[in-house]
């Protein structure tokens, strides 16, 4: 089954190299970066890479919008999205064909930081992924192509847009959680802090749950 990975990027200069790199050695047919804006060398840097494999499309900013665009321009039968502080395995797509092309879910991670919090998060973050079929652009989302039209895509929304995909998949079938791991940069966790992350970010779910809208979601996740 051909592979589709999709990279959206704002401002990922220290990055995008490593995450493309990591894409075209586990075998994707094609990766497309969806780029929203960056004013520092992103394109810079995927301009240098060379690989007929890789191509760059420029699209509103706002991470669904993004997502969105490159999706539709993609041609593989299987679309992978993956954030551009992430790293795929080696064997991500070997591990999509012998779970037997599943129609959608996500990867393990492994964030790349020291420490027990780090590995609870990942812990529960596979728990969710598994449990309640909710999962996360950070886990490398995949999805058939053809369930992915079915259910109208992503939102071209700013922040929420991994939830609201996931809430229509499961409706069809439940999330495949594979082993991976993807490797995840921990920035964020570090620049707030692993507790005050997390609470923003249960915080944020609850808000979506009771009808905030995605605006209102990307000003409290600003602040």
């Amino acid at each position: 089954m051909k592979v589709s990975i999709i990279v959206p990027t704002w401002n990922e200069a220290a990055n995008i190299e490593a995450c493309i790199d990591s894409t075209l050695r586990c075998g994707a047919a094609e990766v497309v970066v969806s780029d929203g804006g960056s004013s520092d060398r992103t394109l810079e840097i995927i301009e240098s890479l060379s690989d007929p494999r890789v191509r760059c499309i420029h699209a509103p900013s706002g991470r669904g919008v993004q997502l969105r665009a490159a999706a539709e321009l993609a041609t593989g039968e299987m679309l992978l999205f993956l954030h551009a502080d992430n790293r795929l395995p080696t064997d991500a797509l070997e591990q999509l064909r012998t779970a037997g092309w599943p129609v959608w879910g996500g990867f393990r991670q492994h964030i790349d930081a020291d420490g027990w919090r780090y590995r609870w998060l990942e812990w529960g973050n596979a728990w969710r992924a598994r449990t309640r079929s909710n999962v996360f652009g950070d886990q490398a989302m995949f999805v058939r192509r053809d369930v992915y039209q079915q259910v109208g895509g992503f939102a071209a929304v700013s922040l929420m847009e991994d939830v609201m995909l996931s809430a229509e998949l499961r409706k069809i079938t439940p999330a495949m959680v594979l082993a991976g791991p993807v490797r995840v940069d921990a920035r964020r966790w570090q620049q707030r802090g692993v507790v005050r992350q997390t609470l923003l970010n249960w915080r944020i779910q609850r808000a979506f749950s009771q009808g905030a809208s995605p605006d209102d979601l990307r000003r409290i996740y600003d602040r």
